[in-house]
């Protein structure tokens, strides 16, 4: 009696106790596969009919014209520039951009995923949300055979090309140059340790620290959750307020350094003089403070450009599975908020 419903990917899968991607090499003949899993899911397919989504099998000749992006805010300053630099690059190849945004939690990113998958998009640009750490809703699109492209934020339970700016070295030269303007205290506003970009960060500013013999203290250390301007506020009042204040701060992101500042103004701290302070990320907001914030620049508009770049040229091979990761140099833009002199 013929099959009532036509064989999936994962139908397959399931029935021989592999996964959906494994599955789909095997179908492709990738040569990382051993020839008798190959042939144990070709003739498993053979024998029941399977007939592979042809939008699957070549995307080349299938394609939409469009790519999907996920980014956690559309109106975080840097993330608005990422998708800058994504839209102009991919219009001058002939793409469009279907963006969405996954509001930096978990449940909505996979929500998003299986919108941009269920549209036909080629391709994904995503920057990953801090709750991501495995990414089934991800290797969808792979098991699909359409390529993805991770940018500033990333899983590495993903195998695929990922694009992030040095934030360790950032870090590392934020933190040095309050140690060369005379700061010896130094507290650091970070971010959630199980993020690797606010973990790479964190790890810099240790770094620095360690190098010029400037002593650690974890208490000076709070992590920022949400990543705000009130969190900003609120842990600089924490530490201005301790038996031992520091006299410099490093924050996380430009955003948690406007929080920093305006507490440290409310009470009439003295920036530089008194208390330095240093961001990351150079919004457009750090150029009209007062002072004015100095900062450590991502360049945005060119990580969105060179992850919408890297996920062209996926297309056009036609071979999945590179997890190869490029890094993007950051600047220190020295301001008021940090020069003493």
């Amino acid at each position: 009696m013929p099959e009532k419903r036509k064989k999936t990917l994962k139908d397959i899968a399931r029935e021989l106790n592999l996964s959906p991607s494994t599955v789909s090499r095997a179908l492709n003949a990738y040569p990382s596969l051993s020839e008798e899993t190959i042939q144990l899911v070709k003739s498993y397919a053979a024998n029941h009919q399977y007939v592979p989504n042809p939008m699957a099998v070549n995307f080349r000749k299938n394609r939409s014209s469009t790519l999907g992006m996920i980014v956690p805010k559309m109106v975080h300053h840097f993330f608005s520039t990422t998708i800058s630099g994504a839209l102009e690059t991919a219009k001058k190849n002939g793409y469009s951009i279907l963006l969405v945004q996954s509001f930096d939690q978990l449940k909505d990113e996979i929500l998003a995923s299986q919108y941009l998958l269920s549209m036909g998009v080629d391709g994904l640009l995503i920057s990953v949300s801090n709750e991501t750490k495995e990414a089934e809703h991800l290797q969808a699109f792979l098991d699909e055979g359409k390529p993805v492209v991770q940018f500033d934020k990333i899983t590495e339970f993903l195998p695929s090309p990922k694009l992030v700016v040095d934030d360790f070295e950032g870090a590392y030269q934020a933190t040095s140059h309050l140690i060369a303007q005379g700061y010896r205290k130094i507290a650091h506003l970070s971010g959630r340790m199980d993020v690797k970009n606010a973990y790479e960060r964190y790890l810099g500013y240790k770094k620095a620290l360690e190098d010029q013999g400037i002593p650690f203290h974890e208490e000076w250390v709070p992590h920022c959750f949400d990543i705000t301007e009130e969190e900003g506020f609120r842990f600089t009042q924490t530490l201005m307020q301790s038996e031992n204040p520091p006299d410099a701060l490093f924050c996380i992101t430009d955003l948690v350094a406007l929080g920093a500042m305006n507490y440290l103004k409310s009470i009439g701290v003295a920036i530089p003089q008194e208390v330095g302070l240093v961001g990351f990320s150079n919004w457009m907001l750090s150029e009209f403070t007062t002072p004015t914030l100095s900062t450590v620049d991502q360049f945005g508009e060119q990580m969105g450009s060179k992850a919408t770049l890297m996920l062209l040229d996926q297309l056009k091979s036609q071979k999945l599975g590179n997890a190869d990761t490029v890094q993007l140099k950051t600047q220190l833009l020295i301001r008021a908020s940090s020069s003493k002199g």
